[in-house]
């Protein structure tokens, strides 16, 4: 059986979970919004009292493999809707920098004109350093691509290090050109 899709999901305060008529698809609700979470055919959800588990109906490699994965989604899913996601960049390089212009973010990363990015619905941006933006939200995979599409308009450099990274990102660095002798 899988270890991931066997371990029971415990229910926060103020988190509900309900399933559609089909039982494809889970509807979790908390203080910070909802989302909806689809559940392959195969599996079985069942709520008892504030405890989520998860249960397949065969045990070919397809089924494990949606075990696990449907227990990932849902956990994630009440996760984001309890205390919700957020994911760190930095900014380094001389002249660069962020600015808030209401919801939208505007970067001055080297180009010859400013870029704005636009958040999609259900993500907040916010900018608390000129070299610091926080992206947050309650969708996990959300939160991950709108940060990872922000950090792809200026990668980090892999000769001196510039561009927009993930916070804690390690980027080693090449050496230049040897001199000739």
């Amino acid at each position: 059986m899988s270890r991931v899709g066997r371990a029971p999901i415990t229910l926060p305060k103020g988190v509900d979970i309900s399933l559609n008529m089909t039982g494809t698809e889970a509807v979790v609700k908390g203080p910070k919004g909802s989302l909806k979470v689809p559940v392959s055919p195969r599996i079985k959800v069942k709520n008892d009292a504030g405890t989520v588990s998860l249960e397949r109906s065969a045990d070919g490699r397809d089924d494990r493999a949606q075990h696990g994965l449907a227990r990932a989604l849902l956990n994630n899913a009440i996760t984001g809707v309890s205390t919700g996601y957020s994911r760190n960049l930095e900014i380094q390089g001389v002249g660069f920098r962020c600015a808030m212009k209401g919801k939208t973010l505007e970067l001055s990363i080297g180009y010859s004109h400013p870029v704005v990015v636009n958040p999609p619905e259900g993500i907040t941006i916010a900018a608390p350093e000129q070299t610091k933006i926080t992206v947050s939200g309650i969708d996990k995979q959300l939160v991950g691509q709108v940060a990872a599409n922000i950090r792809e308009l200026r990668p980090p450099d892999a000769y001196q290090g510039k561009g927009i990274r993930y916070e804690g990102e390690f980027v080693k660095l090449k050496p230049g050109k040897a001199a000739a002798k």
